[in-house]
């Protein structure tokens, strides 16, 4: 199992038009076929000092293996998604592991 986790950092998070243009892009990726499961989330209500709670928006991918997501990553609906919506991120960070 491949799991592709990746946090997304507004370049203006008081705007409720580019956080909901950016959910909207998130779950287009939702639709490859390459991915088993995909969640699209924001930071969750809890508060330790282990947790970073200062992204915007989260994906997270699943994968049977390292193939399926180098696959994922020269997609076209991926393609478009970084073409459309890289715009409205400041900074992202990823976090891959395996099984």
């Amino acid at each position: 199992m491949f799991v592709h986790t990746v946090f997304f950092w507004l370049n203006n998070p008081a705007s409720d038009a580019d956080r909901q243009a950016l959910r909207a892009g998130l779950e287009t990726l939702k639709s490859i076929e390459h991915a088993d499961a995909a969640y699209v989330g924001a930071p969750a209500p809890t508060r330790r000092p282990v947790i970073d709670h200062t992204y915007d928006w989260s994906l997270t991918l699943i994968f049977k293996d390292q193939a399926a997501q180098d696959a994922y990553q020269v997609d076209p609906t991926h393609l478009k998604f970084v073409e459309d919506c890289a715009r409205y991120w400041e900074r992202v960070v990823v976090y891959d592991a395996v099984e």
